[in-house]
């Protein structure tokens, strides 16, 4: 038993943070056209999946810098599905899956997505016995407090369950491994940025919340 007083410690991943690309319906519409072209001349039949290594884990707290001539990142609001013993799903956790623009989607380049602090984690897991509770989640996404996306997980090309078994169809996610379920673009295609000054505030009913400030490196 923790004794009263103490601090609780800021929730980091315990395992791999898998992120999955193309599962939302707008943009798998928007890609559709392309997918049949070269190299891959036909749409995917598996979950399009990433990592995001662990120096990207940034604690709940802590400011994003950009560097290296980076001006902007695009915002990447998800869910993340906290993985317990055989395969089951113990909770849920809001993220901000930071990435520098780019133009492909298919195999995103490690530069872009794999920088320091580019994963925006809140202070918590939120526990559950399943995910149907999350099916039909709106999460809101406000940029200096004024709303620039909402994003809808009945949109989802595969729906959380799907998704899971999908994945284990190839793959074996083990106890404290995170599967995001994806990330949402606008009506155009693209996604929501942030630049230097600005705080992104990433919100859900019955998550915890993610707010980084984001600034320039000295």
């Amino acid at each position: 038993m923790q004794p009263p007083n103490t601090p609780t410690r800021a929730w980091q991943p315990q395992g791999t943070v898998y992120g999955t690309l193309l599962n939302f319906r707008r943009e798998w519409d928007l890609w559709s056209p392309r997918m049949t072209q070269d190299p891959y001349k036909a749409a995917p039949k598996a979950p399009v999946l990433y990592v995001k290594t662990a120096n990207t884990f940034s604690p709940v707290g802590h400011d994003l810098l950009l560097q290296d001539g980076v001006n902007e990142v695009e915002i990447g609001a998800t869910l993340g599905l906290v993985m317990g013993d055989q395969g089951l799903v113990v909770g849920a956790v809001l993220l901000n899956d930071w990435s520098v623009p780019h133009a492909s989607y298919y195999r995103p380049p490690i530069k872009f997505r794999c920088r320091d602090a580019y994963l925006a984690l809140p202070e918590q897991v939120t526990h559950c016995a399943g995910v149907e509770s999350w099916a039909r989640l709106t999460i809101d996404i406000r940029r200096n407090g004024e709303r620039v996306q909402t994003v809808q997980l009945s949109e989802l090309v595969r729906p959380m369950s799907q998704l899971l078994a999908d994945v284990a169809e190839f793959m074996s996610l083990q106890p404290g491994d995170v599967l995001m379920v994806g990330t949402d673009c606008l009506a155009d295609g693209t996604r929501p940025r942030a630049k230097a000054g600005d705080r992104i505030e990433i919100t859900a009913p019955g998550l915890c919340p993610v707010s980084v400030h984001v600034g320039a490196a000295p």
